[in-house]
């Protein structure tokens, strides 16, 4: 295994859309629906990749405005083609927003919150330019359990080789388990803090179409993949086949699960209430 080619950079859409940006398109909406924010809001989507996360708040939230911030120009490239001018993307950092105090309704990640290099300083952020009363939101994988198509990649790889569990998202996201998201959002000082699970299913009408994404390079499981010689590659490859629950066609059924959180910006020194309501 070579290390320099195994990294966490997002950089390029269309290897992201192939891997896990086509489930997340599907994430998107059952979040939105679960946050519940009534239409005519500003949001803001932290993190905002290819813009999947964004074209749904436009196309269930009705919203006042959207802007999306994220520090990938290849993905920014790609959100822009996606969303034209329905939204406004800024290239910058979780960590310092480049928009004012209290100038959005709603915050929100998706996907990317276990990514941010400082956690604490991200939602600080959102909590700054939001205003009172008003909601944050984030979605991650559940990469220890139900995001089982990386779930299969991981177990396979750790079996052929043990040094690949240190690349394992399941261990190194310890964030992205329910406890974790409460105990992040409780610190970060949110009222009516709340953790839901959201499942989708992930199918595939053949094992290649499912191993065919981990070629791209892109993302923990895909760069590990081709770090890896031919022969390596190969017996990855078939571990993870003969493990994988495969139908009599050769279709595989999966699911996906996302755990979500909430919670809303309490204001100093005064009673909290929701400016929703």
């Amino acid at each position: 295994m070579n290390q320099r080619h195994v990294s966490d950079a997002w950089e390029r859409g269309n290897p992201y859309e192939q891997y896990v940006g086509r489930w997340s398109r599907q994430v998107a909406p059952l979040f939105l629906r679960w946050l519940g924010v009534p239409a005519g809001r500003r949001w803001l989507d932290v993190g905002c990749g290819t813009g999947a996360l964004c074209a749904a708040i436009l196309d269930e939230s009705a919203p006042l405005s959207v802007t999306g911030v994220d520090p990938s120009e290849g993905f920014l490239d790609a959100a822009r083609r996606q969303l034209a001018d329905r939204a406004t993307l800024h290239r910058g950092s979780a960590a310092a927003i480049p928009m004012e105090n209290a100038s959005v309704d709603v915050a929100v990640s998706g996907l990317a919150l276990n990514f941010f290099p400082d956690q604490h300083a991200a939602l600080a952020e959102m909590m700054r330019v939001v205003v009172a009363g008003g909601l944050i939101g984030a979605y991650v994988w559940d990469y220890a359990g139900r995001m089982e198509l990386m779930r299969h990649f991981w177990d396979a790889a750790v079996t052929l080789d043990a040094k690949a569990a240190s690349l394992d998202e399941g261990v190194r996201f310890p964030l992205c388990r329910p406890e974790a998201l409460t105990e992040l959002f409780t610190r970060a000082g949110f009222g009516e803090i709340e953790v839901t699970a959201i499942d989708i299913p992930t199918p595939f009408p053949s094992f290649e179409h499912y191993w065919m994404p981990f070629l791209g390079g892109q993302g923990p499981a895909p760069a590990y993949a081709m770090s890896l010689d031919e022969p390596a590659r190969a017996r990855l490859r078939e571990g993870i086949q003969a493990k994988i629950p495969t139908r009599p066609d050769g279709s595989i059924s999966m699911i996906a699960r996302a755990w979500a959180v909430r919670g809303r910006v309490v204001e100093i020194g005064k009673t909290q209430g929701s400016h929703f309501r």
